[in-house]
């Protein structure tokens, strides 16, 4: 029998695994890649007897693997917050999501295994831009500002390490992180004794400074715009820098673009909880296009389409003052 665990490669996806290792310390074959790389389950070959658990990548996604390897035999046990659809309705199928705007992975994973890991998931709340949620969270356990301040840093950091176009973009391969952070029931233990913390906020702070120099190229009421550089920096920012102008533009929609090297552009959209208007299902008017609520992208959006996409997103999300 194999042991499979399919994840994303951000902070939520690296915290939920974290959750569940230190819980259940079997040896298990690690399944990731970059933030968009999300069709994970292509790359599990399972059959009966297997264990298979996918953590924060949508169900819809992987529909076809997944009703793939739960015909195989495997057993398979899905934690997510994205879009899902139709669930499967199989006895070696056990599914925990929840769609809900103020949950990530990490706080379903917590909730199953009762908070015996509990810093974990608000490291993940706050890696996921749920820094009311991560704050109420470390507030109720009874954390002072320090601690928090300091499980808010690595979340963030974490996250950003999982953007890029490739694993040579980020500054380390999730894979490592997810082995460098396993010894650590304690993410403020990470914190103090792993050498991967210090370089982490170190290229992330160098490239966050980059930033200082980005200014809108569409802004108005309601919709924010950015086109970033071809720079690997500029990829590896785009994640952190999204939930960032989404906290200084409060009430407005946010779109960054990227542009890749094979003349298409990653997207990142965030959306203000108060506007009743979900970034997922905007985004999945384009082909790649998915993700929650409050934050969503789309993965390959060509750049014959940056123009109608401008257009839509500010006809969609603009608002008269």
């Amino acid at each position: 029998m194999s042991l499979f665990y399919a994840f994303n490669g951000d902070a939520d996806g690296l915290c939920a695994l974290q959750q569940l290792r230190l819980a259940d310390p079997r040896a298990a074959k690690l399944v990731t890649g970059v933030k968009r790389d999300i069709k994970l389950l292509r790359r599990v070959l399972a059959s009966t007897g297997d264990e298979v658990t996918v953590l924060d990548v949508s169900l819809d996604e992987n529909r076809d693997d997944l009703l793939r390897l739960i015909d195989a035999g495997a057993s398979v046990r899905y934690f997510d917050h994205h879009y899902a659809g139709a669930l499967p309705q199989r006895t070696n199928f056990e599914a925990h999501i929840e769609e809900s705007p103020d949950v990530c992975t990490s706080i379903l994973v917590d909730r199953y295994l009762a908070s015996a890991y509990h810093a974990w998931a608000i490291v993940a709340a706050f890696g996921d831009n749920l820094q009311h949620r991560g704050t109420l969270l470390a507030r109720a356990a009874g954390m002072d500002y320090t601690t928090t301040a300091s499980l808010e840093r690595l979340g963030v950091c974490l996250n950003y390490n999982a953007y890029g176009e490739t694993i040579s973009d980020l500054s380390f391969d999730p894979l490592e992180l997810a082995q460098q952070m396993l010894p650590f029931a304690d993410p403020l233990d990470f914190v103090r004794h792993s050498s991967a913390f210090g370089e982490l906020c170190a290229r992330y702070d160098d490239d966050m400074a980059k930033v200082e120099a980005l200014t809108p190229a569409r802004q108005m009421p309601g919709a924010v715009i950015v086109v970033l550089p071809e720079a690997p920096w500029a990829r590896r920012v785009i994640g952190v820098l999204a939930n960032k102008l989404a906290q200084a533009h409060a009430d407005c929609a946010v779109a960054i673009l990227q542009p890749k090297s094979d003349n298409t552009y990653t997207v990142s959209v965030r959306m203000p909880a108060h506007r009743n208007l979900r970034a997922d299902e905007f985004c999945r008017r384009f082909p790649t296009g998915g993700g929650r609520a409050l934050a969503a992208g789309i993965n390959n959006l060509p750049a014959s389409e940056v123009d109608r996409f401008a257009a839509s997103f500010e006809a969609q999300f603009r608002t008269s003052r």
